[in-house]
């Protein structure tokens, strides 16, 4: 019997026992080694970037072939869509014939929705305007690795109310006990109706989320500083000044006189000397590129739910254990 299509365009679509299986998963694919199991063998996947990108589509790239499946890649301006074909039209001629389409647009997610209405193709974000959910995926895969537990975490998000610090929010408040303080610069937080979602979500979940507009009165004692680039894809700011308003916000090294036992954290592309420090960045409490490693296991979890949903044990080898298994407590 074949598995239902399963899309990953938002966070907010995965229930709670889908979110912690993509993530628990995760962590078995970075713990277990290969040889990986071929659960996407006879697979096809699409890969469709608009947007440039090194960490993402080289991990589902990687992913999708580790798994066993193949893979089609399609620069910006290969498909018809830029001569004016539909949304509508391409996602279902492409479902015809793959079995995953994997897309970065730094678009309206709502492309992808359109991209994905057919329903007989997975569609996976890789990063629209809005949101980055594969890139949250990553960053709970890494925190349950390093410190075992999601739940509990404090985490102090220090930039720009970016897709990551978006699908961020969705993603650490399903975790009771998790606090997430954002400070972003005047004119740049969280996305009005993401914050509502992930504040509804913190009361319903026992965790917490703030946001403040300043650098004042940090949180003391957290585990976590994370920071992403100011320019997410290149895109230009309309204040001609935006500089001087994001500076107060770079990760520097006095952020740890009162978290002197907290990790750094970035998504990386990094650009040293604007949103943080050298010093930071490759100093012994980041490991933003072990966090990014993670890219690469977090993909095939995700690839693996969504073509084949939770894949029996029976189907599992190469030394990885049930795929149902549960993140640390």
């Amino acid at each position: 019997m074949t598995a239902p299509v399963r899309h990953l365009i938002s966070i907010a679509d995965l229930e709670d026992a889908d979110l912690r299986h993509i993530v628990a998963r995760g962590t078995q694919f970075a713990a277990g080694g290969r040889p990986y199991p071929q659960t996407l063998d006879g697979d096809v996947v699409g890969i469709y970037f608009k947007k440039s990108s090194t960490r993402t589509r080289t991990a589902f790239s990687s992913g999708s072939l580790r798994l066993g499946a193949r893979i089609l890649t399609y620069q910006n301006g290969d498909l018809q869509l830029a001569t004016g074909e539909s949304l509508e039209d391409t996602g279902d001629i492409l479902s015809r014939m793959l079995d995953v389409l994997v897309a970065r647009t730094a678009e309206p997610t709502a492309d992808l929705r359109a991209l994905a209405a057919r329903g007989r193709m997975a569609v996976v974000n890789a990063m629209s305007a809005e949101e980055h959910p594969t890139q949250a995926l990553t960053d709970l895969t890494a925190l349950a690795r390093h410190f075992g537990r999601i739940e509990r975490l404090r985490v102090l998000y220090v930039g720009e109310g970016n897709n990551t610090a978006s699908a961020l929010a969705l993603a650490l408040t399903r975790f009771p006990g998790a606090e997430l303080h954002l400070r972003t610069p005047p004119g740049y937080g969280l996305d009005a109706g993401y914050l509502a979602e992930a504040a509804k979500q913190a009361e319903a979940y026992g965790s917490v989320i703030t946001e403040r507009h300043d650098m004042a009165d940090l949180p003391a004692n957290v585990d976590v500083i994370y920071t992403t680039r100011w320019q997410t894809t290149g895109t230009t700011k309309p204040d001609p000044n935006w500089r001087e308003v994001f500076a107060p916000f770079q990760a520097r090294a006095e952020l740890w006189e009162t978290s002197p036992g907290a990790v750094f954290m970035h998504d990386l592309p990094a650009h040293r000397g604007e949103e943080v420090t050298a010093e930071v960045l490759d100093g012994p409490a980041s490991i933003a590129f072990w966090q990014a490693e993670h890219k690469l296991y977090s993909a095939m979890a995700v690839l693996e739910w969504c073509a084949r949903g939770r894949v029996p044990a029976a189907e599992v080898s190469g030394g990885l254990s049930d795929a149902s298994a549960e993140l640390p407590a």
